[in-house]
């Protein structure tokens, strides 16, 4: 248990703390007294969580700390943060003044679900047919969790430059491109694979 695992565990356990707050304000929102301090603590623990996911990184790779407990560890603390943020400010609604900024709609999470189950499943399969995976970071993956994370701010900082449904279809549509992305990524490499083995054959 490194100094940048111990981090990233406490990453970990603030995604229910967040969710926690998050879900209260939101009562309070229902019965018609927002309290306003939930809110912010609610912020603030998904910010700390957000940015301590670099501090992990780099004490990792300085003090070469890196571990194959931290491989799983922070990626699993990376989504969970993002999926709790996501699903919890659609069953939540932050916006007494208007409901349209409050929440997210309800095909947003159930997008962001269904893309991360098909990469998983299709990862598994992969090992399963393979005996190996090769993740690689896309470009449309890193935009979708960028634009993810956005989305997540622009309901909790109550932001009416635009309307949320704008950043919410971006999000959800670079969601979507990468999860193709991937997906044919692993056909290409059962497809590699298997000419591998008739021309061993």
């Amino acid at each position: 248990m490194t100094t940048a695992n111990k981090i990233t565990v406490v990453r970990i356990l603030m995604i229910p703390v967040f969710v926690t707050m998050a879900i209260y304000y939101g009562e309070s929102i229902q019965h018609g007294t927002p309290l306003e301090w939930i809110r912010y603590t609610a912020i603030a623990i998904f910010v700390i969580a957000a940015v301590s996911d670099g501090l992990d990184g780099y004490v990792a790779r300085h003090y070469n700390q890196r571990s194959s407990l931290g491989v799983v560890l922070d990626p699993l603390a990376d989504k969970g943060l993002l999926l709790s943020g996501i699903i919890t400010l659609s069953i939540s609604n932050w916006s007494d003044i208007d409901p349209d900024y409050g929440r997210f709609p309800a095909w947003f999470p159930v997008l962001v679900i269904s893309r991360d189950v098909v990469i998983l499943v299709g990862a598994i399969v992969l090992y399963l047919l393979n005996g190996k995976v090769h993740v690689k970071p896309n470009w449309t993956g890193k935009v979708a969790t960028v634009l993810q994370m956005i989305a997540i701010g622009w309901v909790m900082l109550q932001l009416h430059f635009f309307p949320l449904l704008y950043v919410v279809i971006a999000a959800g549509v670079f969601t979507f491109i990468s999860g193709i992305v991937y997906v044919t990524d692993g056909v290409r490499q059962l497809q590699i694979e298997g000419h591998a083995h008739a021309t061993k054959q």
